[in-house]
């Protein structure tokens, strides 16, 4: 345990070193290892990891150990406020999907300049299996997640991102017309969902859908994402247990979706 000055904050500090610990070790930390190697006191040091799991800087898995959350490990930096709850709040029920179907989990949010910053994943344990750092940013025109969000973005935002958008054909069947490509977007936001399939990358297929927060506004898309074969084989049971999914990640974010009759 390092020594810490007058002037530092005690729960600062160790809220740092755990986390700079947890970065360095390349396998999850029980609770006892961690006490052990800096030296606090095991309540304390259980609290602010406790602290820490609520808010998505790490993870805690089956077995009770602690890891530093992938997104801050590889990702292109630390997340906070809503971004950070969104993970925290999504990151269960994805591990949960990705044992039920088999297939990695991606949770993703629209950029500024309308591209898909991929926040947290959940890797399919399938020895064969769809699989991607959470560095740097998709291109939102291909994919299945970059569809769901723009089809709930202003049409002059969608308009813009589509002009300054490098609109290429990644793979043979990559939809490059952008007429075709604003009704795919329109398409998405009717159906509720949005599929790639090997348009961002050959032989890679997935569904994404909406994932909205308390007041309704579509705040990240869910993508289930898989190899094309088994895609085809179980798309529509894919789709149904996307949608599903989505729409019970919003309910915990605190939408409650309203009837026409309401």
């Amino acid at each position: 345990m390092n020594k810490t000055g007058d002037s530092d904050v005690k729960s600062a500090v160790r809220v740092l070193e755990i986390l700079e610990l947890l970065a360095r070790s390349p396998k999850a930390l029980s609770l006892k290892t961690i006490v052990a190697e800096l030296g606090y006191p095991k309540s304390s040091t259980f609290n602010l990891l406790a602290t820490l799991v609520s808010r998505a800087y790490v993870l805690r898995d089956e077995a009770d150990a602690y890891r530093i959350h992938d997104a801050f490990r590889n990702g292109p930096g630390w997340s906070s406020g809503d971004e950070a709850q969104l993970i925290a709040t999504a990151q269960p029920l994805m591990d949960a999907l990705r044992d039920a179907e088999g297939e990695t989990v991606f949770l993703g949010a629209r950029r500024k300049d309308g591209r898909v910053k991929l926040l947290a994943k959940s890797a399919s344990h399938r020895a064969i299996r769809f699989d991607s750092d959470l560095t740097g940013s998709d291109p939102a025109f291909c994919t299945a997640m970059g569809r769901v969000l723009l089809s709930h973005w202003r049409p002059d935002k969608v308009a813009a991102y589509l002009a300054r958008e490098r609109i290429v054909q990644i793979t043979d069947h990559t939809v490059i017309d952008r007429v075709q490509i604003r009704r795919i977007i329109e398409a998405a936001r009717d159906n509720g969902y949005a599929i790639s399939d090997q348009e961002a990358i050959t032989g890679g297929s997935g569904v994404a859908a909406p994932v909205r927060d308390a007041t309704g506004e579509v705040v990240a898309a869910l993508n289930i994402a898989t190899i094309s074969p088994r895609f085809d084989a179980c798309r529509d049971r894919m789709i149904a247990a996307m949608i599903r999914n989505a729409a019970e990640l919003s309910h915990r974010l605190g939408y409650k979706e309203t009837t026409k009759d309401q």
